[in-house]
């Protein structure tokens, strides 16, 4: 019995032990639970805050498309084709210009100007601007319901240009290959027109170099100025010029030695035309059908073409005449006279006793008298009997005179200069 009280005593002891271990883990909960701070079981009131923020300025609507269209005037357009070439469609800006005195001088607004025009989207019209036929900036500008015009002095300055060309069919041709204006080109077919024929002397290979200037104005060319230097090589033969003023209101052009490169006569009174028939003392007459002389060149060129005097002279003839139909005859030097056959009409004002100068227009191929097509009849007369215009040694004009040609051989040095090197870099060029 003893026994069995001891061992029945240590199995309560064990079984106490256990469960007080079985324990301790809760107990360091309750613990735990126990020393929490309160302040942290509690939560804290809102609180509301009012504040004013500056918020960031809303961007501005971004501004109406605007349109800038640049268009040339050309002989055929009206105010409104232009307008429409120019995309605008604005009855108010039409009408403006069709009708306003302001306007006038769009109305007036010279062929193959420039022009342009700022619009909206659908075509109305915003401004307008271009160079006056005066060479003033004009601007005209939408104002409300209106338009205003404003004008600001032209600003006029010279440019120099230089060109070179090479003669492939015609002269023509050449200086258009070459983008010389055709005032230019007529220039240099004047100032070398005594010493070449450029119907009947011109070769393919030819070749030409040209200084000029031209006056331009608010940035827009506006007028094409003289040739100031120029050199032709004709079949291998240089021909020099050089422009040199004399006085403030006379000047010519000389050679690099001082003579004067404008013979007494050009040798043609057209520029651009082809030889249909030459001096003859035996011809098939394309009328008559009968061999008779032909005692002049014909120039066959279409109706209207210009007719130039070759010399200074005084018109002694100017009318109808047999088989010449409309005819002129100038008087050169007392020895010299020239004859202008065919003409369609005169050039206005010419009359007997006039005098006119080299290279005046004086009347306008035609066919009339005996002729079967558009063409020019020119005779050259010395003492009354003709000869062949295309061979007959014509008088040279003045050369530079003694006291004058220091200030020449200074003033055209450089020029001369230049034509040089255009002549080496245009022929490095061909090689």
């Amino acid at each position: 019995m003893v026994t069995q009280n001891i061992l029945t005593q240590e199995r309560k002891s064990k079984i106490r032990w256990f469960v007080a271990v079985s324990t301790l883990p809760l107990l360091g909960v309750v613990t735990a639970f126990g020393v929490m701070p309160q302040s942290l079981t509690q939560f804290t009131p809102a609180a509301t805050i009012s504040q004013e923020i500056t918020l960031p300025a809303a961007e501005a609507a971004a501004p109406a498309a605007t349109f800038w269209r640049n268009e040339k005037m050309s002989r055929t357009d009206t105010v409104d084709a232009l307008l429409t070439k120019l995309n605008v469609s604005d009855g108010a800006a039409s009408a403006f210009l069709r009708k306003s005195a302001q306007a006038a001088d769009f109305r007036k607004f010279a062929p193959g100007k420039q022009i342009q025009a700022e619009t909206t989207a659908d075509g109305d019209l915003i401004a307008l601007r271009f160079t006056g036929n005066a060479g003033a900036q004009v601007a005209i500008k939408r104002e409300g319901d209106g338009f205003k015009v404003s004008t600001q002095a032209a600003q006029v300055e010279q440019r120099t240009f230089l060109r070179t060309g090479v003669i492939k069919s015609s002269l023509f041709a050449a200086t258009d290959e070459a983008d010389l204006p055709d005032a230019v080109a007529s220039q240099l077919s004047d100032i070398f027109g005594g010493d070449i024929d450029f119907h009947h002397d011109l070769a393919k290979g030819d070749k030409f170099s040209v200084i000029y200037d031209m006056t331009f104005s608010n940035g827009q060319p506006v007028r094409t100025g003289r040739i100031l230097a120029a050199e032709f090589i004709n079949q291998g033969t240089s021909y020099r010029a050089v422009y040199f003023k004399s006085d403030e209101t006379h000047g010519d052009y000389y050679t690099p030695d001082g003579k004067s490169v404008h013979k007494a006569f050009l040798r043609s009174p057209l520029e651009f035309s082809r030889i249909s028939s030459g001096f003859s003392s035996a011809r098939l007459h394309p009328v008559l059908n009968k061999v008779r002389a032909h005692k002049g060149v014909d120039y066959a060129a279409p109706t209207g073409t210009k007719v130039k005097s070759t010399a200074d002279g005084v018109v002694s003839v100017a009318g109808k005449q047999n088989g010449y139909g409309n005819v002129i005859e100038v008087d050169h030097q007392g020895r010299y006279r020239t004859v202008y056959g065919h003409l369609s009409r005169f050039a206005a004002g010419i009359h007997k006793g006039q005098h006119i100068r080299q290279g005046d227009v004086i009347g306008y191929v035609g066919m009339t008298g005996l002729a079967t097509a558009p063409h020019l009849h020119y005779e050259f007369k010395v003492d009354g009997v003709q000869r062949d215009p295309l061979r007959v040694a014509l008088p040279d004009a003045k050369p530079i005179s003694a006291s004058q040609k220091t200030a020449f051989e200074n003033s055209n040095r450089s020029l001369y200069s230049r034509l040089g090197l255009m002549r080496d870099v245009s022929l490095a060029k061909l090689d």
